[in-house]
């Protein structure tokens, strides 16, 4: 039985192969390039993969839609959620060309033809209007990302949830979401990652969505 068909059993067997090829994928990419810290490179299964599908646990992405992932570092969350989801299309932004490599390489590995790596600074992308909703994960405050990315949602809406940004985060949020700049900080809403994995990692850890 694989490890993710506990939280997620209407999986198919070709996206649990996947996902649990991951940890091998990392762990050699890892022993060349360091995108994965030591410690989590063990403990990849629940701390990179399954915190990136409490996306999935949350919001449902529709086939044809278009995600962007902010600063991906090594692929996460977009490399899980593009498995989760091979109806849409990921673009995988990091400003650091040697951990798009890694992502490349692994998509590769996988066959993930809706992955598309980018090598870009987050504020470097200028083109309006292409994506459904940006996802992030530890990559900067709320405010940073809404204003790197706001200007790259599209306007027309086809999910149950308006376009806007969607970001893992850990601990106290209540200074980083008063920051968000007007009334933004309304259009908030924070999900608990403990409610859909009850491990004691995901303690005091967040999916949260921000309107655009």
């Amino acid at each position: 039985m694989s490890y993710f068909s506990t939280w997620f059993p209407a999986l198919s067997e070709a996206q649990l192969d996947k996902l649990e090829q991951l940890q091998q994928l990392y762990k050699e990419w890892n022993a060349r390039i360091n995108v994965v810290s030591r410690q989590d490179i063990e403990n990849l299964n629940e701390r990179h993969i399954l915190h990136s599908l409490a996306i999935a646990a949350y919001f449902d992405f529709k086939p044809g839609s278009q995600i962007l992932d902010l600063g991906t570092g090594g692929g996460f969350p977009g490399i899980p959620l593009a498995i989760f989801f091979p109806d849409t299309s990921f673009k995988l932004v990091d400003g650091t060309g040697k951990k798009i490599k890694v992502v490349q390489e692994v998509a590769n590995a996988l066959n993930l033809s809706n992955v598309e790596p980018i090598h870009s600074r987050a504020e470097e992308l200028k083109r309006t209007g292409q994506f459904d909703f940006i996802v992030s994960r530890a990559v900067a405050p709320l405010a940073d990302l809404m204003q790197w990315s706001q200007h790259l949602l599209k306007r027309k809406h086809i999910h149950a949830y308006p376009n806007g940004l969607i970001a893992l985060k850990g601990g106290n949020l209540q200074t980083e979401i008063a920051a968000l700049p007007g009334n933004a900080h309304n259009y908030v809403e924070v999900m608990p990652i403990k409610d859909k994995f009850n491990l004691p990692f995901f303690d005091e850890k967040w999916v949260v969505y921000t309107q655009g």
